[in-house]
């Protein structure tokens, strides 16, 4: 007697991802379909179709709503969406992002923080809700690897890079976002780390004083500019031209990404 297959009482990973990004579509539609009942349907229609920034908003809540070519895999856990979807949804909610932010901005500064609260609460805090909607849609669609770090899987994930590694076949596949870099003999593979540590220690005292001043003065900008950064260099002596190639380079900017790539390093010299 042939069994049935039962249905998972799990989502498949990244069908939470379609249905925020589809939630955030509806919840934005309702609003305007109010928007345009109070100011009289034909008006709203005229004032949409002349205004580009209506126009940008309906093509981001058509593709929100819809988002064509998104399914949730479980290869892809954390890429439900196509990488072109992806990019336009990132581009089009933070063109939308600055143009509220802006509106709202200019509206305070003209009329005033009383007038600016007031008019929040008649629109039911829309003034604030509709700005973090977009930069929840920017968050989203953010620049990501494909999967999370496990090491007992042998999958680690570097910034925005995914490194899988087969240690039957010896043989590692790494990818950008959900776009395929190449697959590569892992033993021609290595991680080559940043000689921060090496040069500082290189510098004598006067200088080292006047780098800490320079760095203060550069401030955050100085902190983001000169983060780690790791190197997956590729040295296959059976390709011509192509010796000591860098994979990729991407910077280490918490401790999980020092934590894969120190994983990554240990498990490329263990092959």
């Amino acid at each position: 007697m042939a069994r049935t297959k039962q249905p998972s009482a799990h989502p498949a990973p990244g069908a939470g991802t379609v249905f925020t990004l589809r939630a955030i579509g509806l919840v934005l539609v309702a609003r305007w379909v109010l928007s345009m009942s109070q100011m009289g349907y034909m008006s709203s229609l005229h004032a949409m179709f002349s205004s580009p920034w209506a126009c940008v908003n309906l093509v981001l809540l058509f593709l929100l709503i819809f988002l064509p070519g998104a399914r949730a895999r479980a290869e892809r856990p954390l890429h439900p969406l196509p990488q072109w979807l992806r990019q336009a949804l990132r581009l089009l909610a933070l063109l939308t992002f600055g143009f509220a932010v802006f509106s709202v901005g200019v509206f305070t500064w003209q009329a005033g923080w009383r007038r600016a609260v007031h008019a929040l609460a008649e629109s039911n805090g829309w003034l604030l809700v509709a700005p973090a909607l977009y930069a929840v849609v920017v968050w989203i669609c953010r620049p990501r690897a494909l999967w999370r770090t496990n090491i007992a899987a042998r999958r680690f994930a570097i910034g925005r890079y995914a490194i899988s590694l087969d240690p039957i076949t010896r043989t590692a596949v790494v990818w950008a976002e959900s776009r395929k870099l190449g697959q590569y003999d892992a033993r021609e593979l290595s991680v080559k780390w940043p000689q921060a540590a090496d040069s500082v220690a290189a510098v004598p005292a006067p200088s080292l004083a006047s780098a800490s001043a320079s760095a203060t003065r550069r401030g955050w900008l100085g902190v983001f500019a000169n983060r780690p950064k790791m190197e997956l260099l590729w040295d296959s002596p059976a390709a011509a031209g192509h010796n000591r190639t860098t994979v990729f380079r991407t910077p280490l900017s918490n401790e999980g990404d020092r934590s894969a790539a120190r994983a990554l390093d240990s498990t490329l010299r263990q092959v």
